[in-house]
């Protein structure tokens, strides 16, 4: 048996779906959970958070006995704070220049037709 649906009825139901999601708070992070704002900065890079700082009590405890408590975040935020290209973004974040539709299209096309323009090897490098 298959099972087709029509666009209109998949639109209709992502915007239903986007709608509860956003009604029952799934697109917000749970009460007292650290966020990006854990991430410090120097003046010369990205700072990572103190571990020690975003560790949680537990909420549960097994037979009776306390878990131990948890971190939540740290490794994300860590992580997070290495891969930042411009940490001075944390800070003062840089506005997102104009879409240019004309070089995008132009880009689209040179893909599609196979005629790829090869990297400026003056500016950047190969990771082979």
């Amino acid at each position: 048996m298959k099972l087709a649906l029509r666009p209109s009825r998949v639109s209709t139901l992502a915007v239903l779906l986007a709608l509860a999601c956003g009604l029952s708070g799934c697109f917000h992070p749970p009460r007292n959970m650290p966020n990006e704002s854990v991430i410090g900065y120097d003046g010369t890079g990205a700072v990572p958070p103190d571990c020690a700082a975003l560790s949680r009590p537990p909420v549960l405890s097994d037979a009776g006995r306390q878990r131990p408590s948890m971190q939540w975040g740290c490794a994300t935020y860590t992580n997070l704070a290495a891969q930042l290209a411009h940490p001075a973004d944390i800070v003062a974040p840089q506005p997102l220049g104009p879409a240019d539709g004309a070089t995008a299209a132009s880009a689209m096309r040179r893909y599609e037709t196979g005629h790829v323009l090869q990297l400026d090897k003056s500016s950047t490098r190969d990771s082979n």
